[in-house]
C-alpha cells in the first residue's frame, strides 16, 4: 500500500517535533508541542491505516490536553492569590496528607526547613511568637526564601489535627516545569512577608516607649 505524500509529510513533521520535545525545558510549551505531534501522527496513521499508532495517540492526546489545562489552572490560581488573599488551598493536589497528635511538635526553631504546611483541621501554635493557626492557614512557606534554610519558630499541634505538606523539592519541580507559577508563588510569599513585617511594626508601636534611666549624681561629671 502506497502511503500518501501528505501522510509522509505529517509523519516527518511529527518525528522532528518529537526530537524537539527532548530539548524543551518548560512544561506548557512542551505539552503544546506534544499535542501538535499527536495530531500529526494521527493524520499519518489515519491515512496509512496504522491502527496501533492511532490508538496510542488517541490515548496520549487527551492526557496532554488535560496536563496543559491543569498547569494553566495552577498558574491562574497562583496569580489570583497573589493579587488578592493568601489562600493556598489550590496547592492541595500536589500536597501530602499528615495527621498530628495533641502536643506534637511539627518542627522546631533551627530545624532545616524542607516543607510548607496547610492546616486542614485542629489548632496549631507558633510558639516563639505566640501566633495561633486554624484550618486554612499556611505555615512554613517562608523557609523556602530563607538564606540559611532554617525554621525561625517552633510549630506545635494544640489539638489532634491534620495538615497537608508540600515539600520544597515538589515546589522546585513545579517551578522548573513552569516559571510563571514560580513567579506567582514568589509574589504570594513576598506579600505574606510584608504583612508579617507590618504586623510586627504595629505591635511595636503599641508598646510604651522605654525611658532611659536618670543618671545618679555620683555618675555626673
Amino acid at each position: 500500500m502506497e502511503i500518501p505524500l501528505i501522510a509522509q509529510a505529517a509523519a516527518t513533521a511529527g518525528i522532528v517535533l518529537t526530537v524537539v520535545q527532548y530539548w524543551m525545558k518548560t512544561m506548557i510549551p512542551l505539552r503544546v508541542v506534544g499535542i501538535v505531534t499527536n495530531v500529526l501522527f494521527l493524520i499519518y496513521a489515519g491515512l496509512a491505516g496504522i491502527w496501533p499508532t492511532i490508538v496510542l495517540n488517541c490515548i496520549v492526546l487527551p492526557l496532554n490536553l488535560y496536563r496543559v489545562h491543569e498547569m494553566r489552572q495552577l498558574i491562574r490560581r497562583t496569580q489570583r492569590a497573589a493579587r488578592s488573599d493568601l489562600d493556598m488551598t489550590w496547592l492541595q493536589p500536589f500536597m501530602t496528607r499528615r495527621r498530628t497528635k495533641k502536643g506534637q511538635v511539627i518542627f522546631r526553631k533551627g530545624d532545616i526547613a524542607e516543607a510548607m504546611y496547610l492546616v486542614v483541621s485542629g489548632k496549631f501554635l507558633l510558639q516563639e511568637i505566640g501566633i495561633g493557626l486554624e484550618p486554612g492557614a499556611v505555615v512554613g512557606e517562608l523557609g523556602l526564601l530563607s538564606p540559611e534554610g532554617l525554621r525561625t519558630a517552633t510549630l506545635i499541634s494544640i489539638d489532634d489535627g491534620e495538615v497537608l505538606s508540600l515539600a520544597y523539592e515538589k515546589f522546585e519541580e513545579l517551578y522548573y516545569q513552569n516559571p510563571e507559577f514560580g513567579l506567582g508563588f514568589l509574589k504570594l510569599t513576598s506579600k505574606r512577608l510584608f504583612e508579617n513585617i507590618a504586623r510586627l511594626e504595629a505591635e511595636l508601636a503599641t508598646r510604651p516607649p522605654r525611658v532611659a534611666p536618670t543618671p545618679s549624681p555620683m555618675t555626673r561629671h
